[in-house]
Order: C-alpha cells, then sequence, then structure tokens
C-alpha cells in the first residue's frame, strides 16, 4: 500500500479526473441519506464546494455543467444536513452522509411525492429505463 492510503492526513486527489477534463477540478462524491442509507444521489465536488460543506455543515457541490458552486436545493428548499465525510483509500472520492431538511431529496417527484434521484431502472434485456414509480 502507499502513503496515500496508510495516512490520516487529507490528501484528496483533486487532479486526477483533471487529466481527463484539466478545466474542472472534481472529484465524486455520493450523497447517502444518514437514516436509510439510500444513495441520493452522485456529484463532483471541488475544494471550495468542500470548505463551503464543511462550514455551512451543508452539502454544496460543484456543478459541471453550469460552473459554479451547487447549493443542493437552494432553488427547490430541498436542502441537506451534512454530518458525516468519508474518503476512499486513494483520496479521489467521498460520501456525504446526510439528512434531507424537508423530506424532498431531488427537483424530480411522483404524483407531488419526492423521488430521490435514483428512480429508473435499466432494464438489460430491452435497454429502456423503467419508472420505479410505476411498476
Amino acid at each position: 500500500m502507499s502513503l496515500i492510503e496508510e495516512t490520516d492526513e487529507l490528501m484528496l486527489d483533486f487532479e486526477k479526473i483533471a487529466k481527463i477534463d484539466p478545466v474542472n477540478k472534481v472529484i465524486p462524491v455520493a450523497v447517502q441519506n444518514l437514516d436509510t442509507k439510500e444513495v441520493i444521489l452522485i456529484a463532483y465536488i471541488n475544494e471550495e464546494a468542500l470548505r463551503e460543506s464543511i462550514r455551512q455543515r451543508k452539502v454544496i457541490l460543484w456543478s459541471t455543467s453550469r460552473n459554479k458552486l451547487w447549493f443542493k436545493g437552494a432553488e427547490s428548499g430541498n436542502t441537506f444536513t451534512l454530518h458525516h465525510i468519508f474518503v476512499n483509500c486513494e483520496q479521489n472520492s467521498l460520501v456525504f452522509q446526510a439528512t434531507p431538511d424537508k423530506g424532498g431529496i431531488c427537483h424530480t417527484s411522483h404524483n407531488g411525492v419526492p423521488n430521490n434521484c435514483y428512480y429508473r431502472e435499466l432494464d438489460m434485456e430491452t435497454g429502456k429505463l423503467i419508472n420505479l414509480n410505476t411498476k
């Protein structure tokens, strides 16, 4: 094992994806519901978003499509309180354990009930997406 896999020092590798896309120095972050353990979404985070997430104890990400901080839920009101941050062995991805502040966790809904972001399953036989809400 290498030093990065053994150390207790935070040495996040924001350059790994930058080698693929040199503009966006980000790493992936999975946001997991602390209570249910379901994965809410996978997104990206940069150093600034990580600092703000820690400072505010809220889920703040980096929007690679808009090239700006993305305060999760700022527009919809479905914000998240950040409780724990886990770092993988190579320090190139994170897991945020968070709780929804008011119940909704995605900008989509079904019959007025908020979805999580993983509400469709790929049918590996047909290649079509199946909406799990209508299954």
